[in-house]
This record gives C-alpha cells, sequence and structure tokens, in this order.
C-alpha cells in the first residue's frame, strides 16, 4: 500500500523526497559564495553536460531564476534549479562541499554512474 503526502507544506521537507541532495556543508558555502555576488543570485543551478574523458560532467552556477522544464528544489532557504533531461542522470545523488588536506570542493556522489575517468571530474552512466 503506497502513500503520498501533498500538503508539503504542513511537514518538514525530508530530503529523501528529492532527487537530488545537497548536504548542509554544501548548502553552506554555497550560500557563503553567493552573499559575496552582486547582485546575489536567486538560485544555484546543478547539472549535467556532455563532455569530459567519460561523457558526462557535472556543472554548478548560479541562477537568476528557473527556466520553463527546470524542477525547483529548496534546501535550507537555498533554491536548487535542475533541468529536466540533467534530473535523469542525477536521481539520487548527493552534493556535498568537502575540505581535505589536498584541496577543497564539492563532491558528488551519483548512484547512477557506471564509470569515472582518472581525473574524477567526468563519468558515464
Amino acid at each position: 500500500m503506497a502513500t503520498t503526502t501533498t500538503t508539503p507544506e504542513t511537514a518538514t521537507p525530508e530530503k529523501k523526497s528529492n532527487p537530488v541532495t545537497l548536504t548542509a556543508s554544501a548548502v553552506a558555502k554555497v550560500k557563503e559564495i553567493m552573499a559575496q555576488q552582486n547582485p546575489v543570485p536567486a538560485g544555484l543551478r546543478v547539472g549535467v553536460v556532455g563532455g569530459g574523458c567519460s561523457g558526462f560532467q557535472y556543472s554548478m552556477q548560479f541562477e537568476n531564476g528557473s527556466g520553463a522544464m527546470d524542477k525547483v528544489f529548496d534546501f535550507d532557504g537555498l533554491k536548487v534549479y535542475v533541468d529536466a533531461t540533467s534530473l535523469m542522470y542525477l536521481q539520487g545523488a548527493v552534493v556535498d562541499y568537502v575540505e581535505t588536506l589536498e584541496g577543497a570542493g564539492f563532491k558528488f556522489e551519483n548512484p547512477n554512474v557506471k564509470s569515472t575517468c582518472g581525473c574524477g571530474s567526468s563519468f558515464q552512466a
């Protein structure tokens, strides 16, 4: 027996319900960078584009609004835009911000990836 919730405004949004998830550290870092922009962007676009040594690459850029085919997700007040095509490749993906001795940056953990390249910035689905 399956149930669906049709009143998300009455409940706290669960990250599991979103096809793509940004961790708290990723959201905090994006907000920090956005606050330094002039003018401040409306949100963040996360997507997949063709290219790289394995066929696809992740894309992140600031946006001033959503497109006609975008899905919009809210992460602690941060609007995240994902186009319909990218959504297919990002289903279940988690975007994190990590800081290590080797460097800092955004890291994608994507269950749809079949293989990645040596540099780790492109993938094959």
